[in-house]
């Protein structure tokens, strides 16, 4: 495989490497634990990698120290119905608040988020972007462009930053649920019907994830995108570190919307976070820069190579789970136009009316793209094509 001196990060000028994950430890141990994964058996090894995607997911928001009280809700654990104290004290004020415990929900969701993150997040990141780091155009979506160690620093810092403000904020959630505040969250399934239960799941689905293209796409107008968002978009090649990667504003914005659901109206715990994991799942493989592909029983569900573009092309695709939005609002990717980070909106600008230096950039980035990343591979060839066709006629 070619790597351009340009992206080559991974020797020093003394023939040494990089630890490009500046806080993490697999570079320092891929001989030991490439001789460990020699013994893991095939098929073992890639159930265990979903799992590590699975469970780094978890760990975005800390979200999973609200399943345990909601679980705990559901076998009559933390029924707290008694009176709130009209002391006017410390203690009095937390207890008005429903935030008695906080500290050990605090810290439970910190120890926690941040364990998972580094460890499995490094373990993935050792799986693919150091072992298989050779083989990069079999499996990576753009296979010759790699984020500087300096990039892959500025994702870990500002991941861990917002990390920790997400599970601070599901862990007051957490504690103000089990001590008894004001939910709409129910747990016995007959108390709206069977019919509602089954419901909620694709209903929530659609709901969240439409507010989420939204919010997504506000945050690229102009004035937001520079002050807030730009700095998630960095990462022309994003990794799953990068997921977390985004401005403290808008991580916690976003939290507080996809939350408003438990309040706003009857919504069992379990069809909520399901829906809310199975996005925090695509939330890391839609930012891994693995050219994974979608299941056959998901027909909504973009391949990996779709949001890797919103990255590399920036102003475009910005849904996440559903690709019809982009389809129904005319955001979707179109192989007839360029798209920059100065063309905003969505739209980008006609092939016809790019100037010479624009197409150039554009052929560029089309060359960077991995034909195995999509599902007919001939689309981006002749994409390619005709595009080096339309800048010969310019010359």
């Amino acid at each position: 495989m070619k790597k351009s001196k340009k992206n080559d990060d991974t020797k020093t000028k003394n023939g040494g490497f990089y630890d490009p994950m500046a806080v993490t430890w697999t570079e320092k141990y891929n001989n030991q634990l490439s001789k460990v994964w020699s013994y893991v058996p095939e098929q073992l090894g890639k159930i265990i990698v979903t799992f590590a995607v699975f469970f780094l997911g978890v760990s975005i928001n800390g979200d999973w120290i609200n399943i345990v009280v909601h679980v705990a809700k559901q076998f009559g654990y933390y029924d707290n119905t008694s009176n709130i104290s009209r002391e006017f004290s410390w203690s009095g004020i937390i207890e008005y608040l429903r935030l008695q415990n906080l500290w050990s929900f605090w810290i439970g969701a910190i120890v926690s988020s941040y364990s998972i993150y580094f460890l499995i997040g490094g373990f993935l990141h050792w799986y693919y972007y150091v072992k298989q780091r050779d083989k990069a155009e079999e499996w990576k979506c753009q296979p010759n462009k790699w984020l500087s160690p300096e990039l892959e620093r500025h994702e870990i810092f500002w991941g861990s930053t917002t990390l920790f403000l997400n599970a601070s904020l599901s862990a007051i959630l957490a504690c103000y649920i089990s001590n008894g505040g004001y939910s709409q969250v129910y747990y016995n399934i007959t108390d709206y019907g069977l019919i509602w239960f089954i419901l909620q799941f694709p209903v929530l689905f659609i709901i969240e994830d439409y507010v989420t293209y939204w919010l997504h796409r506000i945050y690229h107008f102009p004035y937001l995108y520079k002050r807030f968002h730009k700095l998630h978009h960095k990462y022309k090649q994003p990794t799953a570190f990068s997921v977390t990667a985004i401005h403290p504003v808008e991580s916690l914005h976003i939290q507080l919307f996809l939350a408003a659901p438990l309040f706003l109206f009857p919504v069992h715990w379990l069809p909520f976070y399901t829906v809310t994991f199975y996005a925090y799942y695509h939330g890391i493989i839609d930012h891994s820069g693995i050219n994974f592909k979608a299941y056959w029983w998901q027909p909504w569900q973009p391949d990996a190579i779709f949001h890797d573009n919103h990255h590399q092309y920036f102003h475009v695709n910005f849904g996440f789970n559903i690709f019809i939005w982009d389809k129904i609002h005319g955001t979707y990717r179109r192989k007839d136009r360029v798209y920059r980070e100065d063309l905003f909106y969505g739209e980008g600008k006609s092939i016809d009316l790019a100037t010479a230096d624009e197409l150039k950039e554009e052929l560029e980035e089309r060359q960077a793209e991995n034909p195995l990343a999509y599902r007919n591979d001939n689309d981006l060839l002749s994409s390619r094509s005709e595009l080096l066709t339309t800048l010969s006629k310019r010359k």
